[in-house]
């Protein structure tokens, strides 16, 4: 069905005819001008991203469904960084008339399933028509106490630094969907030339031969046998929710927190320069998946350059103070790579060999192209 056909009004009815909302401080979500919102003695936390069709993803490899999910779960980390409980998501979409009403719903399927994960109800947005494809805008709204809220620049010497998860796997799975799109692509473009070639000669025989191979080419299968990990970490977002309720569970308030969506020297370097401080990690300590690794040396790139630069990881960076030591070594999944230094020693990566190099803010800038 063309989207035209319901119109803006009768999207928003079929898209969230059933949402029903599940927190108390929602009062009114969508079917007004605009959502009404109550938070009694807490702090309200707001965080917006707009991801661009062709900047922010490519549908030749993501499927809708799972670019819902992504596009809210990045939204919902941005709560989980702030140490906060997201608890609201608005969603604003601009299509092109090549999205039908079928392939929104499924948009919004991904779109549900994260919010439902953290029990954040869906209030409201707008949808409008785009020239150059799909656009995507999602507000996420939590909340938390104000003694509770971590930010950019609480870090202090002798501050541990620590992460969750693992490092590069995101961005090697792009690299991975980027490699298997440009064969898929370089021999249909090599088909297409012979093509025009076997017209040009009039050679029936080849051109019926030729044709039959690129029909058979709507069956290529992209290599990702041992790899599905990859794919996963680049494709399906997760937020680390899990990760804050285990540091509060153990009594643990990070001195600062930031999720790491542009990779972990960039992120890393925002913490130092708004805490005023420099800081000291460990290439060893760096945490990185087999796959990763093996992926890596496979298209002769530096496993801890894709980690420090990567991106899109949503892993949490944050630091607690020295004495809460033995704390953090007793929760899964997070790991220790290093500590917080006073700003005049700089900001040092110790390789495998004991070798300093000067930590570089090189993660993906969204402005690059601009």
């Amino acid at each position: 069905m063309e989207i035209a056909q319901l119109g803006e009004f009768g999207l928003i009815d079929r898209l969230t005819k059933d949402v029903t909302p599940k927190n108390e401080s929602t009062l009114k979500g969508v079917g007004d001008d605009c959502a009404v919102l109550h938070y009694p003695d807490r702090e309200v936390l707001v965080t917006t991203d707009m991801l661009m069709e062709g900047v922010h993803f490519d549908l030749t490899y993501i499927d809708l469904k799972h670019l819902g999910y992504k596009s809210a779960m990045v939204n919902i980390s941005d709560i989980f960084a702030m140490n906060g409980t997201p608890r609201q998501l608005t969603v604003s979409l601009a299509l092109s008339k090549r999205f039908t009403v079928e392939d929104i719903e499924t948009f919004y399927q991904g779109l549900r399933l994260a919010c439902e994960k953290w029990g954040v109800d869906i209030v409201g947005g707008d949808t409008t028509s785009s020239y150059t494809g799909m656009a995507i805008s999602i507000t996420c709204i939590g909340e938390a106490r104000r003694e509770d809220i971590v930010y950019r620049n609480g870090a202090r010497n002798t501050d541990l630094i620590c992460v969750s998860g693992d490092l590069g796997a995101a961005y090697m799975g792009l690299q991975l969907l980027e490699r298997e799109k440009s064969v898929y692509y370089g021999q249909y473009n090599d088909l297409k030339k012979k093509i025009a070639e076997a017209k040009a000669a009039g050679d029936e025989g080849r051109l019926k031969s030729l044709n039959e191979q690129l029909s058979a080419l709507n069956d290529f299968q992209p290599e990702f046998a041992g790899k599905e990990y990859l794919i996963q970490r680049q494709m399906q977002t997760e937020a680390r929710g899990d990760i804050i309720e285990k540091l509060r569970l153990a009594g643990i308030r990070p001195t600062a927190m930031m999720d790491i969506s542009d990779g972990l020297s960039s992120e890393l370097m925002h913490i130092c320069k708004q805490s005023h401080c420099g800081c000291r990690i460990f290439e060893k300590n760096i945490p990185i998946d087999y796959q990763t690794a093996v992926m890596a040396e496979e298209m002769e790139m530096n496993v801890t350059t894709c980690a420090l630069n990567g991106g899109e990881d949503y892993e949490l960076l944050f630091t607690v103070p020295i004495g809460d030591l033995e704390k953090v070594q007793e929760i899964e999944d997070v790991h220790l790579i290093g500590h917080i230094t006073e700003e005049k020693f700089g900001h040092i990566l110790v390789t495998r060999d004991d070798q300093e190099f000067e930590l570089k803010a090189q993660g993906w800038n969204p402005l690059s192209d601009a």
